[in-house]
């Protein structure tokens, strides 16, 4: 018992210096990572463990061990095999013996880096690397940190008078828990609160808000440290239109957004709510902004997918197997400016329900589109140049001006200063009043709008002019 004792000291001690550990009787020594690897969750994590000076380890005993579960190895190599009959459930099948550089020789080498794969958040914590052989031990353990990189932060903005403005910033799907920093041009500001929360799979949401004046340029910073930030800018300008009297619509805040997803709202700014709070303006007690609902994800909204036909005909269009151009042949009336005579509906028509569709928007051979409009109108009778495309005549659409920059055809319009997707999809919950616009390539929202829909509305496509990239509106693929 006193030599047991003796060796569980020993152990004891190693584990505090992962670095490296003195041997029994100086035959090897073992070297791990002296500093925590850090990996992105699910991701594969390599684990360096090697013997000093380098020899074969297929006579020895290996034990990888998570935490102080030294009966229930992560990994177990004994008899020149694995043995993952004591092997945790959790582990089967993820993990195994890899190499720690491209010269590495393996177990004949003396290298014993343990290589874990789909890395999960419970996988994080301290991992020991135990060896024996007939007559000496050795361990070494190196720290697992489990990260995961959140979503770019949502600003959005309330105007509740006196020329102040309600700002909210909200980030979900990070791990551990990340920092959230408020700022208005270069100063820093103290948010009225941040809020914490764990979703079922174990992410962190953060959540936060404040009330500034209404020419303030606010930045929110989200992430797991300084250098690594995700970052959203919210510019409040002077555009703020008084509320009208007797009305109960919130007044117009016109802003530019950069790496964020834009909530518009068509006469006035929509907001959903997640929790309610308060918070004390000039004496009177004023709703404080909660978080806004994160809109429908592109994976959901891929749900309601239909095939969208071109509906009528158009001089002033070719139109082939879903694809749309400018008929280069004909003479237009309203010269080079993009006009609704260059424009065309779809079907099915939409009364009800949610409905998705995608539009090509990029070609190998010519590269983007320089200008297009893509979204829904419940104007009848539209192709003429003199029909003006706004939300208060039936017009709701996502363009191009030629320059790859994104506008919302909202009063006044909104420009999205985000990068032009290659394949545009468009989501519209008619039920709801809501129409979103993804970037199919990377999965992310570009913008949503909310409006009032009356009567059916319809799929709306205009493909600019003067293009050599056609628009094509996409079939949906065999599931």
């Amino acid at each position: 018992m006193g030599l047991r004792f003796l060796q569980l000291c020993l152990v004891a001690a190693l584990c505090l210096h992962p670095s490296s550990a003195a041997p029994v009787s100086g035959d090897f020594t073992v070297l791990v990572d002296a500093v925590p690897i850090s990996v992105h969750l699910g991701q594969m994590a390599m684990l360096s463990c090697r013997l000093n000076p380098p020899k074969t380890a297929e006579g020895l005993e290996v034990r990888w061990y998570h935490s102080d579960q030294f009966d229930t190895p992560v990994l177990l190599y004994r008899a020149g095999k694995i043995e993952d009959g004591a092997q945790p459930a959790a582990y089967k099948g993820r993990a195994s013996f890899g190499q720690w550089n491209e010269k590495s020789g393996g177990l004949r080498a003396g290298d014993l880096t343990l290589e874990l794969v789909n890395v999960t958040l419970e996988d994080a914590g301290e991992y020991t690397c135990y060896v024996t052989s007939d007559k000496d031990y050795q361990s070494g353990s190196v720290s697992l940190i489990v990260t995961e990189e959140g979503t770019t932060p949502l600003l959005s903005a309330m105007w509740i008078g006196n020329d102040l403005v309600n700002v909210s910033c909200e980030s979900d799907g990070w791990y551990p828990k990340p920092k959230l920093r408020l700022s208005d041009r270069s100063k820093v500001l103290t948010p009225k609160s941040v809020v914490y929360s764990n979703d079922s799979a174990g992410l962190v949401s953060v959540h936060s808000w404040l009330v500034v004046s209404s020419s303030s340029e606010m930045s929110c910073l989200v992430g797991l440290n300084d250098n690594e930030e995700k970052k959203a800018m919210l510019h409040l300008g002077s555009n703020i239109l008084p509320q009208e009297q007797g009305s109960s619509k919130t007044g117009w805040v016109l802003f530019s957004v950069t790496l964020v997803a834009l909530i518009v709202v068509l006469g006035g700014m929509y907001f959903k709510y997640r929790g309610k709070g308060s918070d004390e303006v000039d004496g009177e007690k004023q709703k404080l902004l909660p978080c806004t609902t994160r809109p429908w994800s592109l994976q959901e909204a891929k749900k309601y997918h239909v095939d969208v036909a071109l509906e009528g005909d158009n001089t002033f269009l070719k139109i082939k197997n879903g694809l749309l151009r400018d008929n280069i042949d004909c003479h237009f009336p309203d010269g080079e400016k993009v006009t609704c005579l260059t424009s065309i509906k779809g079907s099915p028509g939409i009364s009800s329900g949610e409905h998705y569709w995608e539009v090509s928007l990029c070609k190998a051979k010519t590269g983007l589109k320089k200008s297009w409009w893509v979204g829904v109108t419940s104007a009848s009778d539209f192709q003429r140049q003199e029909v003006s495309p706004t939300p208060s005549n039936g017009f709701w659409f996502l363009s191009s001006n030629g320059a790859h920059v994104c506008t919302l055809n909202t009063e006044p319009v909104v420009s999205l200063p985000a990068a032009q997707p290659q394949t545009l999809g468009v989501f519209v919950d008619y039920g709801s009043g809501e129409l979103s616009f993804y970037n199919v390539e990377d999965h992310s929202l570009i913008a949503s709008v909310a409006a009032e829909f009356t009567g059916e509305i319809f799929p709306f496509f205009n493909p600019g002019k003067g293009d050599k990239t056609p628009m094509e509106i996409l079939t949906r693929k065999d599931q």
